[in-house]
């Protein structure tokens, strides 16, 4: 065994800085004083208050990096990130704005006393079996006559043209027909008035209605229309089914606030009205 190495004595061992003290701040200059060298109590006191800073100073510094290192996003980052943005998931929806003022060809029907809440026409594709007999008519009777005008039949010619003529008037009533038709509600009741010469009003009253649906077919979800299915507490029914109403959700969620939740709606319609006069 080779030569023993000299030991360090305790008190040079006790008192001697070490490198990873001067890394982590405990070379405190009062330590190195030689009135204070053989007080252990100040030595231990000295680290103790030197390692308490240093841990505050640390909790400090990490808060604050803590902080710097939290994203900041733009406004036009942000942007596509809005409910309207397309492919975020829809949520709660909200029933849109309510008109403020019945057509005039809905006034007329409706008693001072109750609250008007909309009016709806039918969708569009309630005129699609119309105008496709109209496109279909059109390209039959037009080649047809095309035919008989080469083959020099005057008389066809005109028939075909009248029966032309005839199909587009019926579509044209059609038309308008569908748009004289309304589907309205209001506090009290929900109402159909469709017809031109002659006008057919059919109504139920809210209170009365027992049960409601609506049905949407593959192509109805994809255009976004449906039939709503009224029941009543009555056998004979004036209003039942209606067909082909546009958005049937957001019909259905106000048709449904208005009988179970009125005092909900007059609440957003007096607070719609507060921010509009202020506005």
């Amino acid at each position: 065994m080779g030569p023993a190495e000299p030991r360090e004595s305790q008190g040079e061992s006790a008192h001697r800085p070490r490198d990873d003290d001067e890394n982590f701040g405990y070379n405190d200059p009062a330590m190195n004083d030689p009135e204070f060298q053989g007080d252990t109590r100040y030595a231990a006191d000295a680290r103790s208050r030197t390692n308490v800073d240093y841990a505050d100073e640390y909790r400090f510094d990490d808060r604050e990096t803590a902080e710097y290192q939290q994203p900041i996003f733009t406004e036009e980052e942000l942007q596509g990130l809005g409910p309207d943005a397309p492919g975020v998931p829809a949520g709660p929806r909200r029933v849109l704005p309510l008109e403020d003022e019945p057509t005039t060809l809905v006034a007329r029907y409706l008693f001072p006393t109750e609250r008007y809440r909309g009016e709806w026409k039918r969708h569009w594709i309630h005129l699609s079996t119309p105008l496709a007999i109209g496109a279909g008519a059109t390209l039959l009777l037009g080649y047809l006559a095309g035919f008989l005008t080469r083959q020099n039949v005057d008389g066809l010619v005109t028939v075909a043209v009248l029966i032309w003529l005839g199909v587009i008037g019926w579509v044209a009533w059609k038309v308008l027909d569908w748009y004289f038709d309304r589907f309205i509600l209001t506090n009290k009741r929900v109402m159909v008035v469709n017809g031109i010469i002659t006008r057919k009003v059919a109504m139920m009253p809210l209170l009365r209605v027992t049960d409601m649906k609506y049905e949407q077919s593959a192509l109805g979800r994809l255009l976004s229309y449906g039939t709503f299915v009224l029941e009543s507490a009555g056998q004979d029914q004036a209003l039942r089914e209606v067909k082909h109403l546009p958005n049937p959700n957001e019909l259905y969620l106000r048709v449904v606030e208005e009988m179970y939740e009125p005092q909900a709606v007059e609440a957003r319609l007096g607070k719609d009205g507060e921010v509009g006069e202020d506005a």
